[in-house]
């Protein structure tokens, strides 16, 4: 089968020779200054990432992990089941909540202490419950990393402290960090735990109380920040995976290595850097017009043509949803289009059926993909048809 590509410039290209404003060598102005040694910027609508910094290499990223632990536990559990504190949960070191062996508490309640405060101790309970141990929910962490398109990411630990086992070192990539959040934020209870401010509670049998302040202090300093999470090891640094939505647009913002005591806060410096860049270099622009298809010769087919064409052709569409699709892009980026279908078929060929499919791509990621059907269908050429078609040409003239 042959494959016909058609590439075309989008309308909405600043000029159809043009390169990328900023290759991979050369860095926006506005972000020269970048205190982390690994940043992403993404956007939340199709998980491309718009800028990053060395964001494919694998570091450790501290409490950041705490995402994908809240998560899996918002997926997997029930807010309202009653976890037991095990001696190793309390045995964790700082930061912690302070449980106690054989203390009970609700599950929602602890996820909060792991988001909120990051809390190391709620984290290895909320990962033996719902995982049976920390093993069992590593590999449940791996598994879902894998699904969400996390390609150089390894989960060892559900509360972020360095350590490694037969799989390697506990660690990831700025990409596959933002692509974990951006996950996580479609998760509405995963949106309402990460943006209470303060929470309190105590545990089941109501013996001691507890009361949490929200560490993502971007929410009360950025416009639109909706989720986020702190990070410290030694081996770290300081980290932060964050989401900030305003104009519409959804940014992602994932840093690793961003600074070790005293600058905790160069992380607030370069989020604020990178979602600054992302609205004022990126707009909305219409994913534009489907390309013209043509018709696709059919063997053996009857012509729809009553004039008595020597082969049959089918028109194809693409079967694509009636609504605009609207894609996050720089002034000076182009949208491709690769059309896949083959030059011809054997008939007969039904009404709406699939024979290939049309590709909107953008710096290389796949964006949308429609399937390319039959506007019309074509009967196989019987016998019958032979003979009327030889009795016409001949006999009758017909051309």
């Amino acid at each position: 089968m042959k494959k016909t590509v058609f590439i075309f410039l989008s309308l909405f290209a600043a000029i159809s020779c043009a390169s990328a404003v900023y290759g991979a060598s050369e860095t926006p102005e506005e972000l020269r200054q970048l205190y982390a040694q690994s940043a992403v910027l993404m956007d939340g609508d199709t998980s491309r990432v718009l800028y990053e910094k060395n964001g494919y290499d694998f570091m450790p990223m501290a409490s950041t992990t705490k995402v994908m632990t809240c998560i899996l536990a918002v997926e997997n559990a029930s807010g309202e089941e009653i976890v037991q504190v095990s001696a190793y949960a309390a045995s964790m070191p700082d930061v912690q909540l302070n449980i106690r062996e054989g203390e009970e508490y609700y599950l929602k309640d602890l996820l909060h202490s792991l988001m909120l405060q990051s809390h190391n101790d709620s984290a290895v309970a909320i990962a033996e419950h719902v995982g049976g141990s920390v093993e069992g929910f590593a590999a449940l962490m791996n598994e879902k990393a894998q699904k969400i398109g996390c390609t150089n990411t390894h989960f060892v630990t559900p509360n972020g402290l360095d350590a490694s086992d037969e799989g390697g070192a506990h660690g990831t990539t700025a990409a596959d960090l933002a692509r974990i959040m951006n996950y996580a934020i479609q998760n509405e209870d995963f949106l309402r735990i990460t943006q209470t401010r303060t929470y309190s509670f105590s545990d089941v049998q109501g013996r001691r109380n507890f009361s949490l302040h929200n560490a993502n202090a971007l929410l009360d300093m950025m416009a639109g920040a909706i989720s986020g999470k702190t990070g410290f090891t030694n081996a770290a640094g300081y980290c932060y995976v964050g989401a900030v939505r305003q104009d519409d647009k959804t940014f992602i913002v994932a840093l690793l290595a961003c600074g070790w005591p005293s600058h905790r806060n160069y992380k607030w410096i370069d989020t604020q850097k990178l979602v600054t860049y992302g609205l004022r270099h990126y707009e909305y622009r219409e994913l534009g017009r489907v390309p013209d298809l043509g018709a696709i010769a059919v063997e053996d087919g009857i012509p729809t043509d009553r004039g008595w064409a020597d082969t049959a052709y089918v028109n194809v569409r693409v079967e694509k949803p009636e609504e605009d699709v609207r894609i996050l892009m720089r002034e000076d980026e182009e949208i491709r289009v690769e059309k896949e279908y083959p030059d011809a078929m054997k008939a007969p060929v039904a009404r709406g059926k699939q024979v290939g499919r049309i590709r909107y791509l953008l710096d290389g990621l796949v964006i949308r993909e429609y399937p390319v059907v039959t506007a019309g269908k074509i009967e196989r050429a019987d016998y019958a048809w032979c003979c009327e078609r030889v009795f016409g040409k001949y006999f009758h003239g017909a051309v």
